[in-house]
């Protein structure tokens, strides 16, 4: 694995979009509703860091009809990975960490 550059992102820093980055960057992706719950936000609050981090394009939204309801999921990109993985180096390299 190559060595990620610490490189500060003003588009992941805002705590919500953070943790959004934090909690998909475990997982291959995970539901909007999930993610909500997880960060104790409502949609319209959730959905305007999402579009954020979307329109940077460190996100990507899925959409699925399960038992008659869209589910709306969301996944790191690659640019999206590394982005928040170069953040990381740097917010650990402040820190002295």
């Amino acid at each position: 694995m190559t060595a990620v550059a610490p490189r500060f992102d003003a588009v992941i820093h805002p705590p919500p979009r953070l943790q959004i980055c934090g909690l998909l960057a475990a997982v291959d992706s995970m539901e909007f509703a999930a993610i909500r719950d997880r960060l104790g936000v409502s949609d319209s609050v959730l959905s305007k860091h999402v579009r954020q981090l979307e329109e940077a394009g460190y996100l990507r939204i899925g959409k699925a009809t399960i038992a008659s309801r869209v589910r709306t999921s969301l996944a790191l990109t690659r640019a999206g990975r590394a982005a928040f993985d170069a953040h990381v180096a740097e917010l650990r390299r402040i820190t002295g960490g």
